[in-house]
């Protein structure tokens, strides 16, 4: 039960959606170049990102000084919510590549 509390939690925000989506697309990208592209300040971009990473959508990596997030694809409800997303139009920004 508490699995399904943190999944539908995790999914009922759409910043936090998009940033699912995001990462759907570009796959393996670091807190800065998310916060970059979503104009975001860090602490509110980590905030969603923990989010997403307790309800084990979102995989998190530690290279050096850097975390780097992308999708949890052995997640069935991962695996749901992108599903659902697709052909949705949902307005993404551009991928703001920086040196991490």
């Amino acid at each position: 039960m508490k699995d399904l509390l943190n999944y539908t939690a995790a999914i009922n925000d759409e910043t936090r959606l998009k940033i699912m989506a995001f990462l759907d697309i570009h796959k393996k990208l670091c807190v800065c170049e998310i916060c970059e592209s979503f104009d975001m300040i860090q602490s509110r971009i980590s905030r969603h990102l923990k989010i997403l990473k307790d309800a084990e959508l979102l995989i998190a990596s530690r290279e050096g000084a850097y975390i780097f997030y992308e999708i949890n694809y052995d997640n069935f409800h991962t695996k749901l919510t992108l599903e659902l997303l697709k052909n949705k139009n949902i307005k993404l920004p551009i991928l703001k590549k920086i040196e991490c």
